[in-house]
């Protein structure tokens, strides 16, 4: 995650606003960040991919 990232959320934040809504806006923007990363790094799996993985608990 990058400063600018979090400096840019903050901008767009309205004027007042809770420290849980700054937090959870940060950790959205990591989650975001990770999942780009995972797609980047090929550590992803597609629907069907998943399904078959989790066939054994869908059941």
């Amino acid at each position: 995650m990058k400063k600018t990232e979090i400096i840019d959320s903050l901008d767009s934040m309205p004027d007042e606003f809770s420290a849980d809504e700054l937090i959870e806006r940060i950790l959205l923007l990591q989650k975001i960040d990770l999942g780009m990363q995972q797609v980047e790094d090929g550590t992803i799996f597609s629907e069907k991919e998943a399904e078959k993985r989790l066939e054994k608990w869908l059941k």
